[in-house]
Order: C-alpha cells, then sequence, then structure tokens
C-alpha cells in the first residue's frame, strides 16, 4: 500500500492544468476505491426526491481574489485586511484567495467532473456596484463575468443557487452611513438586488438575500473578530456596543432582506418564476440533562439562534423569550413591518456544521445585560452534565464538533415549530488542518468527509421521512478557500489546492464518493465491482 501511495502522490504531482479534469479524477476515484469506508451504506441518491438539489458550495470573498481588478470597489473584507485591522490566523489576506476569479473556466469544468445538479455561490456585491448603490454605476464587466458563470453552469446542468450577500458589504457604504448600523442599508440592498434580478433572474430561479445574518451581528458587532470590528471590550474594538449593535444590525438585515424578497415575489416572480430565501445558521442545541430547566434553556437557546429570525419571517416578530430578556435593547416591527416582513421567503436556506449542550442560568428579568448577542442565561458548552462530548472533534477547527444528528433536530424544530417551511441546506462541511508537508497521497484521501457527508444525509432522509420539506443539500466547500479569520488554515473542500504550486486543483477522494452517490453507487456496490478491500 505504501508503494501504490508513492505513485500516486508522484503522479499528482506531475499533474498539469490541461490534465487535470481527467488524470487527477481517476486518482481520487483509485484512492476512494483501496480506502473506501466500510460503514457507508444507508441513504442514497434514489432515497431523495427527483428535483432534490446537490452540490457544493462557495462564495465570492473566499475564492475569487481578483480583488481590485476589472472595476471591482473594496469590499469591508478588502478594506480590513489591506488596513491590517483583522486578525487572521495565518497572516494571510483574500486578495488572491484561490484565483477563481481569472480561473472560472477551470472551476466550472471541476464544478461539472463533481457530478452535481447544483451550485451554490455568491456574487460580489462591490463587484457589480462599486460605490454600493446604483449612484455609482453597475460594472459591466463584472455582469459579463457573472452571466458566463451562470450560463456555462446551466449548459453542464447545473443549477445555479446564488447568494446576494455573503459578508462583503461594500467599504463605500460602511464609511457613508455605517451599513447595517443604519437604516439607510435597506434601500442601497434592495436596489443591488434588483440590478441581479433584472441581469440574471431570467435564468436563475434560487436566490438567497443574505447568508448567516448571526455571524454578521455576533463576529462583527459583538465579539469584535470580522470587520467592521465593533464590541464593547475596547481591548478588542475602538468602538462599538455588545449589548444593543447586535440587535439593531439584526433588525436592518432583516428588513433587507425582506425589502428584496417582496421586491422579487411582487415584481420578478411571475415572470422570471424562481424563489427567494435566507440563509441561517443552522447550529442544534441538545439539553444538558433530562431536568425541565435544562429543556427550557435548550429551547431559549434555539430562539436566541434561529427564532430570532425564523420567527419574523413566519410569524412577524421576534420570539417572546427575546422580547423578556433583550426588552428595550431589542427593536420593534411596526404594523406595516409586520406584514411585510411575515412571509418574505419562500426557503429558508441552514448552514449546519455543528452542535451544543445547554445548561441553564436562573432567569433574572432584572439583572444587568450582559454585552452579549444571545440568551445571557443559558451557558451552551459541547459537554453534557456527566461530562460526554457532543461528537468527535474535526482536525483543524476546535469548534467543530461532529454531531449529524443535530441536523435532524434543527430540521425537525423548524417543521414542528415553523409550520414546515420548504428547507435546502446550503451549508454542511468537515475540516482537516492545512499540512503542506503531509503527502500528498495522504491529503487527498479523506474518509473522513465521506463518512461526515453520509452520515449528515442519512439524517436529512430520516427528516424528510418524518416529514420535513427538505429540497437540496449543499456541501461546503467545492474547494479548500479562504476561511476569515482562520485563512488558509483548514482545508473544507472537494478539491485540494496546492498553495505552493499556482494554486492547482487536485480532486480529493470525496471527488470520486460524490460522483458515484450521484450515479445511484453505494460504495459497497463500487467495491463489489471493482474487487476492492
Amino acid at each position: 500500500m505504501h508503494g501504490l501511495n508513492k505513485l500516486i502522490f508522484k503522479m499528482a504531482n506531475s499533474l498539469s492544468l490541461n490534465t487535470l479534469p481527467a488524470i487527477a479524477l481517476l486518482l481520487a476515484t483509485i484512492l476512494f476505491l483501496i480506502h473506501g469506508t466500510e460503514s457507508i451504506q444507508s441513504a442514497k441518491r434514489s432515497d431523495f426526491p427527483k428535483d432534490f438539489l446537490f452540490g457544493a458550495a462557495t462564495s465570492a470573498v473566499q475564492i475569487e481574489g481578483a480583488s481590485s481588478s476589472d472595476g471591482k470597489g473594496p469590499s469591508i473584507w478588502d478594506y480590513y485586511q489591506g488596513n491590517k485591522k483583522v486578525l487572521v490566523l495565518d497572516g494571510s489576506n483574500m486578495f488572491t484567495a484561490i484565483d477563481s476569479y481569472n480561473r472560472y473556466w477551470e472551476d466550472l469544468e471541476h464544478l461539472k467532473n463533481l457530478g452535481g445538479n447544483g451550485h451554490r455561490f455568491s456574487i460580489s456585491w462591490s463587484r457589480i456596484l462599486p460605490k454600493g448603490s446604483l449612484s455609482g454605476g453597475v460594472n459591466q464587466k463584472a455582469v459579463d463575468h457573472y452571466n458566463y458563470f451562470i450560463n456555462r453552469l446551466l449548459e453542464y446542468g447545473i443549477t445555479p443557487l446564488v447568494t446576494l450577500y455573503h459578508f462583503d458589504i461594500p467599504e463605500a457604504l460602511q464609511d457613508k452611513y455605517g451599513g447595517f448600523l443604519s437604516n439607510s442599508i435597506v434601500n442601497d440592498f434592495k436596489d443591488y438586488a434588483e440590478v441581479c434580478f433584472q441581469k440574471f433572474g431570467d435564468r436563475v430561479k434560487h436566490w438567497i438575500t443574505i447568508n448567516e445574518p448571526l455571524v454578521v451581528t455576533q463576529l462583527g458587532y459583538d465579539i469584535g473578530l470580522s470587520p467592521p470590528l465593533r464590541c464593547s471590550d475596547r481591548k478588542m474594538c475602538a468602538a462599538g456596543d455588545s449589548a444593543k449593535e447586535p440587535y439593531i444590525v439584526t433588525h436592518n438585515l432583516l428588513l433587507s432582506h425582506t425589502a428584496a424578497a417582496r421586491l422579487y415575489k411582487d415584481k420578478y416572480q411571475a415572470t422570471q418564476k424562481g424563489e427567494i430565501g435566507i440563509t441561517l445558521v443552522g447550529q442544534y442545541y441538545e439539553p444538558s440533562s433530562q431536568s425541565a430547566e435544562d429543556i427550557a434553556a435548550q429551547q431559549r437557546a434555539l430562539d436566541f439562534n434561529l427564532g430570532w429570525f425564523v420567527c419574523p419571517l413566519v410569524y412577524g416578530d421576534y420570539p417572546d423569550s427575546m422580547k423578556q430578556i433583550v426588552k428595550g435593547r431589542l427593536p420593534y416591527f411596526s404594523d406595516q413591518e409586520k406584514m411585510l416582513v411575515k412571509g418574505a421567503y419562500d426557503f429558508i436556506g441552514i448552514n449546519y456544521y455543528t452542535s451544543l449542550y445547554t445548561k441553564n442560568i436562573p432567569v433574572d428579568l432584572n439583572a444587568a445585560p450582559v454585552s452579549y448577542s444571545r440568551d445571557q442565561f443559558v451557558n451552551t458548552s459541547v459537554r453534557s452534565s456527566t461530562g460526554a462530548l457532543i461528537g468527535p472533534r474535526a482536525e483543524g477547527f476546535a469548534d467543530l464538533y461532529v454531531y449529524p444528528q443535530g441536523l435532524q433536530g434543527v430540521l425537525e424544530y423548524l417543521k414542528n415549530r415553523y409550520k414546515n417551511p420548504k428547507i435546502i441546506i446550503t451549508e454542511n462541511g468537515v475540516t482537516e488542518k492545512r499540512d503542506d508537508n503531509r503527502p500528498l497521497a495522504q491529503a487527498l484521501n479523506d474518509q473522513h468527509r465521506i463518512s461526515y457527508i453520509q452520515q449528515h444525509l442519512d439524517h436529512v432522509h430520516y427528516a424528510i421521512q418524518n416529514g420535513v420539506n427538505v429540497k437540496g443539500y449543499f456541501y461546503w466547500s467545492a474547494f479548500d478557500s479562504f476561511e476569515w479569520y482562520g485563512g488558509y488554515t483548514t482545508r473544507y473542500g472537494f478539491y485540494y489546492i496546492d498553495y505552493k504550486q499556482n494554486l492547482k486543483r487536485i480532486p480529493k477522494a470525496s471527488v470520486a464518493w460524490f460522483q458515484h452517490f450521484m450515479n445511484g453507487s453505494s460504495a459497497q456496490q463500487c467495491k463489489a465491482k471493482t474487487g476492492g478491500h
């Protein structure tokens, strides 16, 4: 086996960009067949509806690079990275990322070879509108780029799922009025969305307005790890109020989503025949014990994680538990806004990675607010009251513990509490630590990823059997890429990026597994046909 691994390593290193789509995929298939995980069986492609979307996801900031090319304006990440204000673990930046803007033709071939029938990606707001608003003009080169990308996806039989905002607000709007701290953002986001509907909506049938508003608020305005680096801790942030600003920002994010969704539904949906939704962090919570108090804490944690966003969309207002605890710090919707936000979605996107245990803290409604946009009367932990871990820890990411049951928990929670909305799983992924000294054959042999995806798909299947309306699954990510404050220290991708050799793309074993899954073959069937062991 060692000799074969050495041969594969030698062959992989000798690949040119022109040979990657065929030969590198063959190597990934060999690795998959030799090292196939014995436990992989269970849910198959045929267990899901025929119109179910399967694919991988990316975002513009994390893969495109070309941060100032072809008329693109700076995003908030461009600005804060350029001024070295963002703490990134490896000191890297996303100015080049994996250069996908310039190598889109190559990445399209990799997406085709992956075999999925869908692909989720984001459009760069500041590439389309360099100044953030219509007054600064529309960048036609950006429109041409995304038009080509969308057209080629469709030629390959891949359905595009397009995100409008994935953490990359134009810096011009941050400078102008403070970005999402100001209600002025609502009209600018609506205008940006309309440009996209007009330019791409005849072909794009699945729109996501905003990715993970919870992360925008918590990392940008609560903890201060991401731009615009605002929080109450003056050792971390020059300005900000963690007890108030996350709620203001969330309110404006919801109103921005509502404005774009209503515009689409009222003006474009009848002719373009698409749908629109929002993507939320789907972290699940299990009670630390079966006490009534810890179970109540579980529900409040879910309110502050998912209910914060879903409750207004389904019922027109924030969860009661949030109103009771946050009180006057929580903005309110006017009667007109309640009517607009309620029902302003066709589907809910869920990004699920991990879960936590909840332990109750006695609720004191007279207590002074803590500087966190969460329930201050819930302790969360990766360990239960008995000390048991929620699941095995993923390599390379301290906060990711593998708990596939939690994805089923999120899906069934939404069904039971929020009128069984249509759901698309827009992200679900697992890391490995970047180690450039690891033999390439070993780095490509990502059996843990295959197992992770299969286990989570099993629980998606169980949820569907229990009546949950799930219509898609997108793995994060198609490629190893820039992971925000983690930089390039971890690898999430189906495709390995060789950061030392011209960002060469090489398929991992999981690519071959995904192809077999999409073709209806299980690992056991595949190995039986080939005599693998």
